[in-house]
């Protein structure tokens, strides 16, 4: 597995919108789906979080880097819930 870094504007989402790093972790290890962006090269994992009621997290991963890096996570909801 590779290894994964959070970037300063991550940590700051993480703070801003009151998720939990764990939440990070599980949607990369565990995700629901996961895509490249063919526009950016982006990775884009998602993964509904059931202590949210099913809210869809998102997490935006930049693979251009080593350690690969967190560029941002946020509550998709675009997305919806999901149980």
């Amino acid at each position: 597995m590779p290894e994964f870094q959070l970037s300063k504007h991550a940590r700051d989402m993480l703070k801003e919108r009151n998720l939990r790093e764990e939440w990070v972790w599980r949607t990369i290890n565990t995700p629901d789906s996961k895509r490249r962006d063919a526009h950016d090269d982006n990775m884009h994992y998602t993964k509904a979080i059931k202590e949210r009621e099913g809210l869809v997290l998102h997490v935006v991963v930049s693979q251009n880097t080593q350690p690969y890096r967190i560029v941002t996570v946020f509550f998709d909801r675009r997305l919806g819930k999901r149980s």
